[in-house]
């Protein structure tokens, strides 16, 4: 019950206590603004408590579980191994996630930003309402950056129920399931349809295009596939699901695959066709912010919205939904509100799959790069032929490196590979500072590392290779 009513002038308003949005009050405290940063719910929004870091701690536990179980051929060999999802549950919540946020929180505290917990929306064009459970708030701000995030879509053909789950549920489970639905090819379900399947779920992964992993090249997407089939996950492309019934028992859901009429019965199905941005609630149409058809906020090369003084960052822009992005963006906003000619780059954004193997890029592909008007060259490096890939059995993948015929220049890298999450940040500073394919030809990298596989790609360019045979 709502007992009392508060008023507030700040500098700078944040609404959304995401990666995007902490971001950018932090960096906005420091630069001298005062500060009041909103979040509905939790500090580290959906990134930190139900997406990016749940989903990599559930990853991380299914890839070990996995090695126990299938390393007999290196000498290891563990008995009565066992997944237990409740134990998992408590580390990952009281240790993992507990942690993080907590760091959150002192660091909005140790840099003034102060953070108010309620739902936010606008009342006009320089004033929001905030509304908790024992209060309501009116801000008066100068500037607001907006940073409210996304929700998972739901199908109309499968509302979301107790068995038709979105990816936050699934991330929450304190049991396995024995068979399990995905329905949506993209990186969430094949992620988690893989981290599922590596446990012992048996998995089937329903997509309605004509392939998973849209916008991956085709070698690319084979060898994701090959795994998934060698962890026990069945994949249908150009199925498209037509209903989903379900009780407290399971699903049974019903697709249309080459003009058949398929049921399949399993004890949940996730959904992950997508997610939509949190711009309807707060008012932000009816204040006067331009918004696209499908509900995203448009902005400029500075975060601006149609006004002027508020800006909007992370998932409800276009772009790809990544919280490196929206952090990014956080910091980008914040400085053009103190005053600071910066703007957005987007040449040099990491994109990563943490499937398995991972997939990493950054920069342009040799198609796209050809599209923009580049002759390029590309090298190829196989980790099959990497020391460090074989001795510890990760040889699926390769580094691919796009140069520009002209300069020599590094366009673009594709890693598909163990590690290639964090070896991609390393191609993505070369691309940031302009680096040619010689000065990595040159930089003497440590042997045996997965790192190797670039400098070798390199070598493959300059047809210079000495573990490979060059054409």
């Amino acid at each position: 019950m709502v007992v009392g009513e508060f008023f507030v002038e700040v500098d700078l308003l944040v609404i959304g206590g995401g990666p995007g949005g902490y971001t950018a009050a932090i960096r906005a405290a420091q630069l001298g603004k005062e500060v009041v940063l909103i979040e509905k719910a939790d500090l580290g929004g959906v990134c930190l408590n139900q997406g990016c870091i749940p989903s990599k701690s559930l990853i991380s536990i299914a890839d070990d579980f996995y090695k126990i179980q299938h390393s007999q051929n290196r000498g290891l060999s563990v008995e009565n191994s066992l997944i237990d999802l409740k134990a998992f549950q408590e580390w990952k919540n009281n240790i993992v996630i507990n942690k993080l946020s907590n760091g959150i929180k002192t660091l909005c505290t140790k840099n003034n930003v102060n953070v108010y917990k309620g739902e936010a929306y606008f009342t006009n064009s320089h004033e929001i309402r905030v509304i908790s459970e024992f209060s309501t708030q009116r801000i008066i701000f100068k500037n607001c950056i907006i940073a409210t995030g996304t929700k998972p879509a739901e199908l109309p053909s499968l509302p979301f129920s107790s068995k038709i789950i979105s990816s936050s549920e699934a991330l929450s489970l304190t049991q396995l399931p024995k068979k399990l639905v995905v329905v949506g090819g993209g990186y969430i379900g094949i992620e988690l349809g893989t981290a599922f399947s590596k446990m012992g779920s048996n998995v089937i992964i329903l997509e309605a295009s004509d392939d998973i992993l849209m916008g991956f090249d085709k070698e690319t997407v084979n060898i994701i596939e090959r795994n998934l089939r060698k962890f026990g996950a069945t994949v249908y492309t150009n199925a498209n699901v037509i209903s989903g019934e379900n009780d407290e028992k399971g699903v049974i859901i019903r697709a249309q695959i080459n003009n058949e009429i398929v049921n399949f019965e399993a004890d949940y199905c996730l959904v992950t066709v997508g997610r939509k941005p949190n711009t309807s609630d707060i008012n932000i149409k009816q204040i006067g912010i331009e918004l696209t058809e499908s509900g995203h906020v448009v902005v400029d090369k500075q975060c601006r919205t149609s006004l002027p003084h508020i800006f909007a960052i992370g998932d409800i822009v276009t772009g790809p939904a990544l919280a490196h992005k929206a952090s990014y963006e956080g910091k980008i906003a914040a400085e053009v509100i103190s005053g600071l000619q910066s703007e957005v780059d987007y040449r040099v954004i990491p994109l990563v799959v943490f499937s398995d193997p991972e997939i990493a890029t950054v920069g342009l592909s040799d198609i796209k790069a050809k599209e923009l008007g580049f002759q390029v060259k590309t090298g190829t490096f196989p980790f099959a032929v990497n020391g460090r890939a074989l001795s510890s059995d990760e040889v699926e993948g390769f580094v691919k490196i796009v140069a520009d015929v002209e300069d020599n220049c590094v366009l673009g890298v594709q890693i598909v590979g163990s590690q290639a999450s964090n070896l991609i940040s390393g191609a993505a500073l070369a691309i940031e500072l302009g680096t040619k394919v010689e000065d990595i030809s040159l930089t003497v990298h440590p042997h045996p590392t997965f790192g190797e596989a670039i400098l070798e790609a390199c070598d493959v360019v300059l047809k210079k290779a000495i573990h490979l045979i060059n054409n």
